[in-house]
């Protein structure tokens, strides 16, 4: 009985949790607030600051002179909170090394996904900040991480794993099929629904509750990684 009451309440502080956790995005043109990276429109060009890949000077051969092909180079990552993910590691280690996202790199070693996500995947993870974390009801992480909840937990944070790799431009190239929507089938077995939201993407979950990307498009060896700025829940129970 003593487990049950206690399985009653972490499902209902839950799913709660996400109202507390929702931050909707900042008008375009509105700077985004400390420590946090808004989701540019598209097309828009990068912010000052963010990293780009100059190229190298190069004399001009002489005519006739066979030239080498090289290929093209891939452009870095955007910064996650002033971490630039390296693009060659796994999905696990980048969330691991970012510091924005210590919180959720403890949960998934908690739960013990950091193998998983570490192997070849492909994975889409929207990942939460640690200020997402931190807008979450109080004691929730608390109570997810004790060891009678971790299939809880498991269940909450596979909720944020897609399979395959899909870009923002992939996710747009189905939500435009999809009359500005698509439902993304997680690792948890529920669905989350991605939509546009003006200018602003947004993730709800089975419970109606709103987390929207801050950084897309962190490549990743084993996949792609978008960071989120809200915990988003699955039913649970």
């Amino acid at each position: 009985m003593h487990n049950l009451v206690r399985g009653v309440a972490l499902v209902s502080a839950l799913a709660a949790a996400p109202v507390l956790a929702q931050t909707t995005p900042a008008p375009a043109g509105t700077p985004a607030p400390a420590g946090t990276s808004a989701p540019a429109p598209a097309g828009a060009q990068p912010q000052t600051g963010t990293p780009t890949t100059a190229a190298p000077a190069t004399a001009t051969p002489a005519a006739g002179t066979p030239q080498a092909t090289t290929p093209a180079t891939q452009a870095p990552n955007a910064p996650i909170d002033g971490t630039v993910a390296d693009a060659t590691k796994p999905i696990a280690t980048t969330i691991a090394s970012v510091p924005s996202l210590s919180t959720l790199a403890g949960a998934v070693k908690a739960a013990g996904l950091d193998a998983q996500l570490t192997g070849p995947g492909p994975f889409t993870v929207f990942a939460p900040t640690n200020d997402a974390f931190g807008r979450l009801a109080p004691g929730t992480m608390e109570k997810l991480l004790e060891p009678a909840n971790k299939p809880s937990l498991t269940k909450v944070l596979t909720y944020h794993v897609v399979q395959g790799s899909m870009t923002l431009a992939d996710l747009k190239a189905r939500m435009a099929s999809g009359g500005g929507k698509v439902s993304l089938t997680t690792l948890a077995g529920d669905t989350l629904t991605v939509a546009t939201e003006g200018a602003a993407i947004a993730l709800t979950d089975t419970n109606g509750n709103k987390s929207y990307l801050q950084v897309p498009d962190v490549r990743q060896s084993n996949g792609v990684i978008h960071v989120v700025n809200g915990v988003v829940v699955p039913k649970l129970g």
